[in-house]
């Protein structure tokens, strides 16, 4: 028989990076995201403050694809309280636009969270030297896909 066992790393430390937009998402992953040579899938766990509750790395695909599933993003999001997450994960391509499985994952995951009370700010896809943001597309606000590092 196994056993879960929580473990919880306690209260947010005052200085936590707070969630102030995209922006914030892309200056605290864009140099290690960049870089990696094969699809990772990040999720950023944030209080009611939007500051940083925990990091975590859900999945680590191919060059092309990683699996997502609305109960291992979730999963930690409970045990935490979190109020809040932001998805992140990269394109090795260097082409920073959804597929059309970016766009029905990130759907998908905003349909859980809203059943389960834990709201999505973005979803952020790397590429070379820019960032796609689910979030500014869906108010219509022009993205810069080559933003330096």
């Amino acid at each position: 028989m196994q056993t879960f066992k929580i473990v919880r790393s306690g209260r947010v430390k005052e200085d936590s990076p707070q969630y102030l937009g995209s922006e914030t998402v892309y200056s605290l992953l864009a140099k290690e995201m960049r870089s990696l040579d094969r699809e990772h899938f990040i999720v950023l766990h944030l209080d009611l403050k939007n500051r940083l509750l925990a990091r975590e790395t859900i999945s680590i695909g191919s060059l092309n694809e990683t699996i997502v599933h609305p109960r291992e993003v979730f999963k930690a999001a409970v045990i935490n309280g979190s109020a809040a997450l932001l998805l992140a994960h990269n394109h090795p391509s260097g082409n920073p636009l959804p597929s059309n499985n970016d766009i029905n994952v990130t759907a998908r995951l905003e349909a859980a969270g809203e059943i389960l009370g834990i709201r999505i700010y973005d979803h952020l896809i790397f590429g070379d030297r820019g960032y796609y943001s689910f979030a500014a597309a869906k108010q219509g606000k022009k993205q810069n896909h080559t933003k330096e590092v």
